[in-house]
Formats: C-alpha cells, structure tokens, sequence
C-alpha cells in the first residue's frame, strides 16, 4: 500500500530553504547535512555510528531499491538525525530484503525528505561548506524561521564518541559469532583456529562490519569502552589494537587521546587505526587535525602515492595534518587523490599504521583489504620478536 506523503521543509544554517515531502507528519530534527556520493550501501550509511547527529543527503537520485534486509547494519542503533533523497524506492527487488524501505524509515521514526532537488542542494553544500539543518513538517512563520537559523547554527557536536561507543567491555570469538563473509575474501583468508591472535578493539563507534573482517582472520576480539585506559589494556595481554571508526571532532577527544599516547609509549604492541581511529592516532603521534570545507563520503575515493591507487569508502569530516612532530615520527604511506590530503600513516619505529577510509568497506570497494592481511603479519611478527 502506498504511503501518504506529508509536506516537509529543509532549512539551513545560512537561511537557504527546500520544500518536499515525508512519510512521516511530525518531525522536528537537526543536525549537520552532509552528502555521500554512493550509489549503493544506504543501509550500511544509515546504521553506522560515525554519521551521528547528521542528516544525510544521498546524491544517488533514488535509493530503496534493495529494500532493508537484516544482516547488513552496522550497528543496533540508529544515531543519524535524517535522511535527505530525491526519490525513494516503494517497492524494492532483491531476495534478501526483508522490509521496504519506506516502511523502515516509518517503522524507525527516521526523519527525513524527498523530492527535493539533491544535484542542487549538493553542490549548494561543496561551494559553502556543509553546515547545520533543520528538517520539519511544521509551517513556519518568518520569526520561527530566524529563530530556527539562530538555534541551528549554535549546535556544537564534539564528544560525539560518548554517545556511540560501548559502555562495557564484552568479548567475541570466530566460534561465538558467524563471520560476515564475501566469497572472493574468503578464498585468501587461512584461518588459524589452533593459534588465535587476542586483539583489542577500542570503540570510537565500530562498525559491524571491521568486527566481521577481523574474525574473518580467526581473531578472538575484545571491544572496550573508547576512554579505555593503558592499565585496563595491558591486564588483557593482547596481541594487538584496532582504533576504530567514530564520530565527531578528534580534537575534542583529549582524554582518549591523551590513552593513545600512553599505550604508544608504553608499549610494542601493533595497533591499527581507521577512520575516527586515523585521526586519534594522528594527534596521539604529536599531529593536528582539521576540518574538511565538505568532507569525503562515498565509495569511490581514490588512495594511494607513487602512480599506484585503491578505489576506496571513506567517511569523514576532518583530517590529519602534517607538522613537524608528527613527521619525525611517521611516514605517509597514502594521500586522497581527489584533494592531497593524508589518507594513510605508518609509524617509523614501531608497528603502527593507519588509514583514513573504510579497508573493510561494504558494500564494498575491497580493494585495501590486505590491510587486515598487515596487521595480523605484524601482530606475528611481534610475537616472534618478543
């Protein structure tokens, strides 16, 4: 049955006004617009936690058409403030949908609106900068729209992290969990059931999805809290780290940070950054970080240095910058070569390394997945030195 569409009004910071439709007659919610250039995976943008407190715009003209299916979240709980489509799918062709995706949304009470014109909108956003949006089925008056403006504009989402990641230490095994599988991985993974490799995951708002790879490797994971400190880490004696993804200013995050600098110190141990966990390790390591004027959102972004490039998924808002102490210490190893900026770090002396996009990306592109391959090497190769 077809929904009733119900008139909606998007409003930016700076005044700028869209009028379209939703499936939903009462919604109030705001939050940064930000637009992600995938044509596929609006699934797995919707439930990742690094998209808390934003409202996202898809530039691809209609998405649904896959449905919801119930193996393909990132996570259980669903931290964005709005979807923003120029058209949405009723009714979806694909064996492993198991809702349409209007009646999700409906389900979700997720706030959102359609019909309006994203090519617009989206290049609105690349020439001002992403900026903060207000989403409402409400009929404002030109007072209630200053006023608006004046309430959107002083949002600040900093400590985003707190909100995402895990409250408690909980533990996952290859046996415990059914990897998430795709059949051409699968056939370069040689899982070692009788020699697991113990490895931490600090939780800046980790997909389901970086959990799955790493038991793909027949790792035994342990996901901790995001302000975890040294001494908790060091009680698990594990074989190594992985800095998740996470949402929010990096910079705001000074006691997480400040754990960073001390696991590096005080430890050999291989730690592995992505994302949100790119950024931390970037300012742990003495670096800066800065925010992007629209960020980089989708599934084709090219990495890579010396005439050799990955299509790659990345998600983000800011970046790392490079200053004197934090060149001593790493060597670049991938820059985005859409705009030069830091996509990849390694540490000189030690077994740490770092990307600024999705190595485990789904739906996809695959391309970085020897990281993962890297990282249990280093973590061997560490067990064999000590």
């Amino acid at each position: 049955m077809k929904q009733k569409n119900y008139p909606a009004m998007l409003l930016l910071e700076d005044g700028t006004q869209y009028y379209g439709w939703s499936f939903l007659n009462s919604i109030q919610s705001t939050g940064e617009v930000v637009f992600n250039t995938g044509i596929t995976g609006y699934q797995e943008i919707i439930t990742d936690p690094s998209y808390a407190e934003q409202i996202i715009l898809f530039t691809y003209p209609e998405i649904g058409n896959t449905g919801i299916n119930e193996e393909d979240n990132e996570a259980k709980t669903i931290y964005i403030k709005g979807i923003i489509a120029k058209n949405i799918c009723h009714q979806p062709s694909n064996w492993r949908h198991s809702i349409n995706f209007v009646d999700y949304l409906i389900q979700k009470k997720i706030p959102h609106i359609f019909g309006i014109d994203t090519r617009a909108l989206t290049k609105y956003l690349r020439h001002s900068g992403v900026m903060n949006g207000y989403i409402t089925n409400k009929i404002l008056s030109t007072q209630m729209i200053k006023e608006m403006i004046q309430a959107t504009s002083s949002i600040k989402n900093h400590k985003l992290v707190d909100k995402v990641t895990t409250k408690n230490l909980y533990k996952l095994t290859y046996n415990q969990k059914k990897p998430k599988t795709y059949s051409h991985l699968n056939q370069k993974i040689n899982v070692n059931h009788y020699k697991k490799f113990n490895v931490a995951v600090i939780d800046l708002g980790v997909k389901q999805n970086i959990i799955s790879r790493l038991i793909n490797h027949g790792c035994s994971i342990t996901i901790l809290p995001a302000n975890s400190s040294y001494d908790i880490i060091k009680k698990l004696q594990v074989d190594g780290i992985l800095l998740s993804n996470g949402p929010g200013d990096p910079s705001s995050m000074i006691d997480i940070v400040n754990n960073i600098k001390n696991i590096i110190h005080f430890c050999n141990i291989p730690i592995f950054g992505i994302c949100m966990g790119h950024q931390i390790l970037g300012l742990a390591l003495g670096g800066q970080t800065f925010k992007l004027k629209f960020g980089h959102r989708g599934l084709n972004h090219p990495a890579g240095m010396n005439q050799k490039a990955e299509i790659t998924s990345q998600n983000h808002g800011f970046a790392v910058k490079l200053n004197n102490s934090l060149s001593k210490q790493v060597a670049i190893s991938h820059f985005n070569l859409n705009d030069s900026t830091i996509a990849g770090i390694v540490h000189k002396n030690k077994p740490i390394f770092s990307v600024q996009y999705h190595p485990e990306g789904s739906p996809g592109p695959h391309d970085s997945e020897y990281l993962f391959n890297h990282f249990i090497y280093l973590i061997k190769q560490s067990k064999i030195n000590k």
